[in-house]
C-alpha cells in the first residue's frame, strides 16, 4: 500500500468529506465558472424562440453546440496528456470567454443566426477543456479510495452550476437588469471561476505532462480512440454516460415551452423548477459518489440511475401535466427525475479502475461520451418530436434508459486491471496509479 492510500494521521474536514485536499480551489473555481455557463440554460431557447428563432432553429443551434461540446470533451483526455490539466483548463477559459463576446454582440445583439450558431458552437469548445481538464487532474492526482467520492464532488461542482445555480441566479437576475445584462454576467462569473481555480490551484500533476516524455502526440490521440476498441468496456461506458445526461439537454429544449405553455408556469417559475431539479441532482451526486464507495459502482449507477431514470422520466412529465399548475407537485417529481440522473456519477470513478494504466484516455471516451449527450438529447428532440410530440420524446428516452441498464451489466473491472493496481501498489508507483502527496 502506498503512503496515498491511507488517510493522514489527522485528516483535516476537507479529507474527511472526500475532496482531495491540494485540489480545493479547482473544485471552488470549477463551480463559479459552471454557475456562469449555466445562467443561460433555461432561459435561452425561450430567449430566442421571443425573437423570431424557430423551435427548430434553436433545437438546431443546441445540436451544432453539442458536437462542439461532444468534440472538445474527448480532446480534453489526450491534451491533458500532452500539455497537462492545467494549461488546457486555461485554453478552455479564453476560448469561452472569447466567442462569448462575439456570441452575444455579433449574434445575440443583432439577430443575425448564422454568428448565432457559429460563435455558440465554437463557445461550445471551450467548457468542456476546462472542466473535463479538471476531471483528468483529479485522477491523476487522488488516491483509488478516493476516487468514487472525488468524482461525486466534481459533479456536485459541475451540476451545482449547470444548470442548478445558474437558472437560480438568471431568475433572480433578469427581473432586476434584463437578459442581455444577465448573458454579460454570465462572462463575469466564469471568468471568476476560471482565476480561482487556476491560480489557487498548485497541486503539480496538474502543470505537467501526464503521458510519458517518450510517447509521441500521435500515439496519444490514436489512444485515446484505440482504447473504444482495445478495451470495450470504455465504449459501452462512453455509450451509457451519453445516455445519462442527453434527457436533460432534451428537456432544456422542450420542458420551458411545455411547463409555461401547458402546465401553466411563469418564466420564473419554470427556472425556479429547473433549480430545484439540479439543486436535487448536485446533492445525490455526492450520496452516489459515496454509496458507491461502499456498495459498488456499477451497482449505483445500474439500479439508481438506469432503472431510477427510466421510472423517473415519464413521472416527470405525466405527474405535472396531472396536476395542472401544482408547482410542488411538479418540483417533488423533479427531484425524483434529478437524484436518478446523479446516480450515473461512480461512472467516472469505475471507468479509471477499468483502465488504471491509461486513465487519462478512458476518461477521454468518458468525456465524449457526456458531450454527445449535448447533442444527442437535442438532435433526439429534432428527429422525433413530429412523431408523437414531447410524449413520443419522453418514453424514447424512458426505452434509451433500460438499454442502459443493460449495458452496465458488461461493467465490471477486468482481472488485467485488478492485477495492475495490486501491482502498482506494491510498487507505490504514484504516478501510475494516479496518485498525490498528501503533506
Amino acid at each position: 500500500m502506498t503512503q496515498t492510500d491511507i488517510l493522514p494521521a489527522h485528516p483535516s474536514l476537507v479529507d474527511r468529506l472526500g475532496i482531495p485536499r491540494p485540489l480545493l480551489w479547482g473544485f471552488v473555481g470549477l463551480l463559479l465558472f459552471m454557475v456562469g455557463d449555466g445562467v443561460e440554460a433555461g432561459y435561452l431557447a425561450p430567449y430566442l424562440e421571443n425573437h423570431g428563432v424557430s423551435a427548430r432553429g434553436v433545437a438546431f443551434l443546441f445540436t451544432i453546440y453539442g458536437v462542439a461540446v461532444s468534440l472538445s470533451s474527448w480532446l480534453s483526455g489526450p491534451l491533458s496528456d500532452l500539455w497537462g490539466p492545467k494549461r488546457v483548463m486555461w485554453i478552455g477559459l479564453a476560448i469561452w470567454a472569447a466567442f462569448e463576446v462575439v456570441f452575444l454582440m455579433a449574434g445575440i445583439m443583432t439577430g443575425n443566426y448564422a454568428v448565432m450558431v457559429a460563435a455558440y458552437a465554437l463557445r461550445g469548445l471551450g467548457y468542456p477543456l476546462f472542466a473535463y481538464g479538471f476531471l483528468v487532474w483529479i485522477a491523476a492526482a487522488t488516491p483509488p479510495r478516493q476516487l468514487g467520492s472525488a468524482a461525486g464532488w466534481f459533479w456536485f461542482a459541475f451540476s451545482g452550476g449547470l444548470p442548478t445555480l445558474g437558472s437560480l441566479f438568471a431568475s433572480a437576475t433578469i427581473p432586476l437588469v434584463g437578459e442581455i445584462t444577465t448573458f454579460w454576467l454570465s462572462l463575469v462569473l466564469v471568468v471568476a471561476g476560471g482565476c480561482v481555480a487556476l491560480l489557487l490551484t498548485r497541486e503539480p500533476h496538474g502543470a505537467a505532462r501526464l503521458a510519458p516524455r517518450d510517447v509521441p502526440a500521435r500515439s496519444i490521440f490514436f489512444g485515446s480512440i484505440s482504447i473504444l476498441w482495445r478495451e470495450p468496456k470504455t465504449f459501452l461506458a462512453m455509450i451509457v454516460r451519453t445516455i445519462n445526461t442527453s434527457s436533460e439537454y432534451a428537456f432544456l429544449v422542450i420542458m420551458p415551452a411545455f411547463f409555461t405553455r401547458v402546465v401553466g408556469f411563469t418564466l420564473s417559475q419554470w427556472l425556479l423548477l429547473l433549480s430545484i431539479v439540479f439543486l436535487s441532482n448536485i446533492l445525490f451526486n455526492l450520496m452516489s459518489g459515496m454509496l458507491a464507495d461502499r456498495l459498488g459502482h456499477r451497482t449505483v449507477v445500474s439500479v439508481a440511475g438506469c432503472l431510477g431514470a427510466a421510472i423517473s422520466v415519464p413521472v416527470f412529465y405525466y405527474v405535472p401535466l396531472a396536476y395542472h399548475g401544482n408547482f410542488l407537485v411538479a418540483a417533488l417529481a423533479g427531484i425524483f427525475y434529478g437524484a436518478t440522473i446523479a446516480a450515473f456519477v461512480p461512472l467516472s470513478g469505475l471507468v479509471p479502475q477499468i483502465c488504471p494504466q491509461e486513465k487519462a484516455a478512458a476518461l477521454s471516451a468518458l468525456g465524449l461520451g457526456a458531450g454527445a449527450s449535448t447533442w444527442v438529447g437535442p438532435a433526439i428532440v429534432t428527429w422525433f418530436q413530429a412523431w408523437h410530440g414531447i410524449e413520443g420524446i419522453i418514453w424514447i428516452f424512458s426505452g434509451l434508459y433500460v438499454f442502459a441498464g443493460l449495458l452496465t451489466l458488461y461493467l465490471s473491472i477486468p482481472d488485467h486491471a485488478r492485477r495492475y493496481m495490486r501491482q502498482a501498489r506494491l510498487r507505490g508507483d504514484a504516478l501510475h496509479e494516479g496518485a498525490a502527496a498528501f503533506h
